[in-house]
Protein backbone atom coordinates (compact mmCIF):
# COMPACT_ATOMS: atom_id res chain seq x y z
CA UNK A 1 0.00 0.00 0.00
CA UNK A 2 1.19 3.51 -0.43
CA UNK A 3 2.17 6.00 1.79
CA UNK A 4 -0.71 8.56 -0.04
CA UNK A 5 -3.54 5.85 0.49
CA UNK A 6 -2.13 4.58 3.64
CA UNK A 7 -2.99 8.34 5.13
CA UNK A 8 -5.89 8.70 3.03
CA UNK A 9 -7.43 5.33 5.25
CA UNK A 10 -5.97 7.00 8.32
CA UNK A 11 -7.63 10.17 8.01
CA UNK A 12 -10.84 9.43 6.53
CA UNK A 13 -11.51 6.70 9.68
CA UNK A 14 -12.12 6.71 13.41
CA UNK A 15 -12.36 3.46 14.43
CA UNK A 16 -9.32 1.07 15.51
CA UNK A 17 -9.98 -1.90 13.60
CA UNK A 18 -10.00 -0.12 10.48
CA UNK A 19 -6.64 1.85 10.81
CA UNK A 20 -3.92 0.37 9.10
CA UNK A 21 -0.56 0.57 10.69
CA UNK A 22 2.58 1.39 9.48
CA UNK A 23 5.28 -1.14 9.03
CA UNK A 24 6.92 -2.13 12.31
CA UNK A 25 10.31 -2.94 10.83
CA UNK A 26 11.61 0.37 11.18
CA UNK A 27 10.52 2.31 13.83
CA UNK A 28 9.89 6.30 14.05
CA UNK A 29 12.69 6.97 16.39
CA UNK A 30 16.08 5.08 16.35
CA UNK A 31 16.34 2.28 18.65
CA UNK A 32 18.86 3.27 21.92
CA UNK A 33 21.31 -0.08 22.11
CA UNK A 34 22.54 -0.82 25.30
CA UNK A 35 26.39 0.29 24.69
CA UNK A 36 24.73 3.66 23.87
CA UNK A 37 23.05 4.56 26.91
CA UNK A 38 23.99 6.64 29.13
CA UNK A 39 22.45 8.32 32.69
CA UNK A 40 19.33 7.43 33.29
CA UNK A 41 18.16 5.24 30.30
CA UNK A 42 21.76 3.21 31.41
CA UNK A 43 20.33 2.97 34.98
CA UNK A 44 16.93 1.41 33.75
CA UNK A 45 18.90 -0.52 31.07
CA UNK A 46 20.48 -2.31 33.51
CA UNK A 47 17.54 -2.19 36.00
CA UNK A 48 15.86 -4.18 33.02
CA UNK A 49 19.14 -6.75 32.71
CA UNK A 50 19.29 -7.33 36.69
CA UNK A 51 15.36 -8.11 36.88
CA UNK A 52 15.33 -10.43 34.30
CA UNK A 53 18.42 -12.25 34.51
CA UNK A 54 19.13 -11.29 31.01
CA UNK A 55 21.69 -9.14 29.05
CA UNK A 56 19.17 -8.51 26.60
CA UNK A 57 16.91 -5.60 26.35
CA UNK A 58 13.85 -5.68 23.87
CA UNK A 59 13.00 -3.38 21.53
CA UNK A 60 10.31 -1.74 23.26
CA UNK A 61 12.25 -0.44 26.03
CA UNK A 62 15.13 0.44 23.46
CA UNK A 63 12.39 3.02 21.35
CA UNK A 64 10.75 4.09 24.11
CA UNK A 65 14.37 4.73 25.95
CA UNK A 66 14.40 8.00 23.15
CA UNK A 67 12.00 9.57 26.00
CA UNK A 68 13.87 8.79 29.39
CA UNK A 69 11.27 9.78 31.40
CA UNK A 70 8.58 7.50 29.96
CA UNK A 71 11.08 4.81 30.29
CA UNK A 72 11.48 5.02 33.62
CA UNK A 73 8.19 5.34 34.76
CA UNK A 74 6.78 2.49 32.31
CA UNK A 75 9.48 0.66 33.50
CA UNK A 76 8.61 0.81 36.62
CA UNK A 77 5.29 0.40 36.76
CA UNK A 78 5.31 -2.53 34.14
CA UNK A 79 7.61 -4.22 37.01
CA UNK A 80 5.28 -3.50 39.95
CA UNK A 81 2.32 -4.96 38.16
CA UNK A 82 4.03 -8.13 36.52
CA UNK A 83 6.32 -8.70 38.95
CA UNK A 84 5.38 -7.54 42.25
CA UNK A 85 3.52 -9.49 45.08
CA UNK A 86 -0.22 -10.39 44.13
CA UNK A 87 -3.14 -12.94 44.32
CA UNK A 88 -2.49 -12.97 40.58
CA UNK A 89 0.20 -15.72 39.70
CA UNK A 90 2.62 -14.80 37.12
CA UNK A 91 0.69 -16.81 34.51
CA UNK A 92 -2.32 -15.65 35.02
CA UNK A 93 -0.90 -11.69 34.23
CA UNK A 94 0.95 -12.76 31.15
CA UNK A 95 -2.68 -13.87 29.72
CA UNK A 96 -4.59 -11.01 30.96
CA UNK A 97 -1.98 -8.93 29.18
CA UNK A 98 -2.37 -11.03 25.97
CA UNK A 99 -5.97 -10.99 25.87
CA UNK A 100 -5.72 -6.89 26.63
CA UNK A 101 -3.28 -6.58 23.33
CA UNK A 102 -4.76 -9.14 20.89
CA UNK A 103 -8.17 -6.86 21.78
CA UNK A 104 -5.61 -3.35 20.95
CA UNK A 105 -4.28 -5.12 18.42
CA UNK A 106 -0.80 -4.85 18.85
CA UNK A 107 1.31 -6.83 17.16
CA UNK A 108 4.39 -6.49 19.59
CA UNK A 109 2.98 -6.72 22.82
CA UNK A 110 0.72 -10.06 21.44
CA UNK A 111 4.30 -11.31 20.49
CA UNK A 112 5.82 -10.70 23.58
CA UNK A 113 3.34 -11.59 26.10
CA UNK A 114 2.69 -14.87 24.05
CA UNK A 115 6.14 -15.54 24.99
CA UNK A 116 6.29 -14.58 28.44
CA UNK A 117 3.05 -16.96 28.69
CA UNK A 118 4.61 -19.66 27.11
CA UNK A 119 7.68 -19.44 29.37
CA UNK A 120 5.46 -19.43 32.48
CA UNK A 121 3.30 -22.37 31.39
CA UNK A 122 0.41 -21.52 28.45
CA UNK A 123 -0.26 -24.75 26.37
CA UNK A 124 -1.35 -23.80 22.50
CA UNK A 125 -4.74 -25.31 24.11
CA UNK A 126 -4.75 -22.21 26.83
CA UNK A 127 -3.60 -20.03 24.19
CA UNK A 128 -7.05 -21.14 21.78
CA UNK A 129 -9.20 -21.06 25.18
CA UNK A 130 -7.93 -17.54 25.70
CA UNK A 131 -8.94 -16.39 22.20
CA UNK A 132 -12.45 -17.75 22.72
CA UNK A 133 -12.72 -15.64 25.23
CA UNK A 134 -11.18 -12.56 23.85
CA UNK A 135 -13.53 -13.31 20.85
CA UNK A 136 -17.04 -13.69 22.68
CA UNK A 137 -16.13 -11.06 25.19
CA UNK A 138 -15.18 -8.54 22.53
CA UNK A 139 -18.63 -9.73 20.20
CA UNK A 140 -20.94 -9.53 23.43
CA UNK A 141 -19.14 -5.78 24.22
CA UNK A 142 -20.03 -4.33 21.14
CA UNK A 143 -23.56 -5.69 21.17
CA UNK A 144 -24.02 -4.64 24.57
CA UNK A 145 -22.52 -1.26 23.48
CA UNK A 146 -25.00 -1.20 20.22
CA UNK A 147 -27.74 -2.08 21.53
CA UNK A 148 -27.23 0.27 24.67
CA UNK A 149 -28.32 -2.26 26.97
CA UNK A 150 -28.97 -0.65 30.85
CA UNK A 151 -27.10 -2.89 34.01
CA UNK A 152 -29.24 -5.21 35.57
CA UNK A 153 -29.81 -3.93 39.38
CA UNK A 154 -28.20 -7.29 40.64
CA UNK A 155 -24.26 -6.28 38.65
CA UNK A 156 -24.07 -2.78 40.34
Amino acid sequence: MDDCRECAILCRSLTRDSIVFRNRSSPIQPLVEYEHSTGLVREVFDDIRATRKTNEINNFWKAIANHPPTLKRTWETLKEVMGGPGELDPLVRELIYLAVSVSNGCEYCIASHRAAAVNKGMTDTMFGELMSVVGVANMNNRLANGFQVPVDHKFK
